[in-house]
C-alpha cells in the first residue's frame, strides 16, 4: 500500500518508513498463531470461582522511587492499557485519534510511539499532540527511544502532558534496521540520564525481545522504578525490519529474545515494577501475564486492527466495542479462576509446557512452586 505524502517539513524517507511499519506490524495480525501464552495453563479448580459481579478489574501500579520522583502508586481501572504504536505522519495522526478517542471512552491508559520525530521536526509534533487533545484527563505516557538526550526527557513529557515516560530499547530492531546504529555500549548510562531528566516516572520498555534477569537488574541498580518487559510473539520488529532489506538477510535472528511470560516469570527479586507486553492477543491471554507477575498488560497489535489500517472514523467505535468486550471476558476469566483481585491470580496454579517450560527451567525457575502456589501460605 502506497504512503501517504509526509506532512510539510517532516523528511519524507522517515514518514514513510513510519508508514511502512504500520503496513508491515498490520500484515503480521492476520499470521497472529500460537505464542508462548499457550504454554502457559493454569490448574482448574472447579469449586473456587467467585461472583463475576465481585471482581474488580482494577490494578495498582506500584513503584520505587526514581531520580526525580517519590515511590508512588497509580491506579488503573482495567488490567491492561494502548501501548506505544506510531505518530508523526498525516496517516498515523489519524491513527492516534482514534486510538485516544478509544481512550477516552473506555478509561485506558495510552502510551504513543516514539515522539522524537516530533523533537526533531516540529512539524510531525501534531500526530502526538492529538492524543492530549483527545483525551484530556486520561493517564498518557509518551515515548522516547534510548540514547536520546537527556533534555527530550522534559519535552516529550511537555509535548503530550504525560503522566509517564516510555524509553524504548530496540537492539535487536536496530540490528536489522538497513539505516539503524549497532553502538549499544551507552544504553545503560543513557537510561539513566533520560531518567534523572524526566519530571515523570520513566517505563523502561522493550519492543519485542523480553527483558532478562540481567537486564531487570540493571534497571533496579540505577533507579528505575518500572519496566515492560516486552517479549517476543506480538509485532515483530526483526521481521518488520528484515523485510526492508532486499536480501533479507537478517533472517538469520527469527525467534531471538524471550517472550514477556518467560521475561516475567524469570524476574528477579527487587525487579522493578512489571508491565507487560508482546504477543497479548486475547484477554486470556492478559489474564496470563497477570498471574505471571505482570501488574499491568500492553496492547498493540490487537487494538491497532480494530482501529484499522488508515485510522478512519469509525476506527474508535470499533475500539471501543473491543476494549468493552475485552473487559466482560477479563472479569469471567477472573471469577472461574477464583480471583476478585488482580493479587487473587498470583495465588493461582501454573503448569508451563514446551518452549517456556524448558527456558524456565533451564533458568532454575521452580516449577514446583508455580504448580502449587494455591497451597502456599497468603502474605
Amino acid at each position: 500500500m502506497r504512503s501517504e505524502t509526509a506532512p510539510q517539513g517532516i523528511d519524507g524517507s522517515r514518514a514513510a518508513r513510519k508508514d511502512e511499519h504500520v503496513d508491515l506490524a498490520l500484515g503480521q495480525q492476520g499470521d497472529a498463531g500460537r505464542n508462548e501464552f499457550d504454554d502457559l495453563d493454569f490448574v482448574h479448580q472447579a469449586l473456587d470461582g467467585v461472583d463475576a459481579e465481585r471482581v474488580d478489574l482494577g490494578v495498582g501500579i506500584a513503584f520505587g522511587a526514581g531520580p526525580q520522583h517519590a515511590a508512588g502508586r497509580w491506579r488503573w481501572e482495567t488490567p491492561f492499557y494502548v501501548n506505544g504504536m506510531t505518530g508523526g505522519t498525516e496517516r498515523t495522526t489519524r491513527i492516534n485519534r482514534e486510538l485516544a478517542i478509544a481512550a477516552r471512552e473506555t478509561g485506558l491508559p495510552m502510551a504513543c510511539g516514539s515522539v522524537s520525530v516530533a523533537l526533531d521536526e516540529p512539524d510531525a509534533a501534531r500526530g502526538f499532540s492529538v492524543i492530549r487533545e483527545e483525551n484530556p484527563d486520561g493517564f498518557v505516557m509518551a515515548n522516547l527511544g534510548v540514547g536520546r538526550p537527556a533534555s527530550d526527557a522534559p519535552r516529550a513529557v511537555e509535548l503530550l502532558g504525560a503522566n509517564a515516560l516510555q524509553v524504548h530499547v530496540n537492539a535487536v530492531q536496530e540490528t536489522a534496521m538497513p539505516e539503524g546504529s549497532r553502538d549499544f555500549s551507552s544504553w545503560i548510562a543513557s537510561i539513566e540520564q533520560l531518567a534523572a531528566a524526566s519530571p515523570v516516572p520513566v517505563i523502561v520498555k522493550e519492543v519485542g525481545f523480553g527483558l532478562s534477569r540481567s537486564a531487570l537488574r540493571h534497571l533496579s541498580e540505577i533507579g528505575v522504578g518500572i519496566a515492560d518487559v516486552g517479549g517476543r510473539g506480538g509485532t515483530d520488529f526483526l521481521k518488520i525490519e528484515n523485510a526492508r532489506r532486499p536480501a533479507g538477510e537478517y533472517a538469520m535472528l527469527a525467534g531471538f529474545g524471550q517472550s514477556a511470560l518467560a521475561s516475567l516469570l524469570d524476574a528477579p527479586q527487587g525487579a522493578p515494577a512489571l508491565l507487560a507486553s508482546g504477543g497479548v492477543r486475547s484477554p486470556f491471554d492478559v489474564v496470563k501475564a497477570l498471574a505471571a507477575g505482570a501488574q499491568a498488560v500492553g496492547v498493540a497489535g490487537a487494538f491497532l486492527a480494530a482501529i484499522g489500517r488508515d485510522g478512519e472514523p469509525g476506527g474508535a467505535e470499533r475500539l471501543v466495542a473491543l476494549v468493552n468486550d475485552w473487559k466482560l471476558r477479563t472479569r469471567a476469566v477472573y471469577a472461574l479462576l477464583g480471583a476478585a483481585t488482580r493479587d487473587d491470580l498470583l495465588a493461582t496454579d501454573l503448569i508451563l509446557r514446551g518452549r517456556l517450560r524448558e527456558f524456565c527451567a533451564d533458568r532454575g525457575v521452580d516449577l514446583s512452586a508455580l504448580a502449587l502456589r494455591s497451597e502456599a501460605p497468603r502474605p
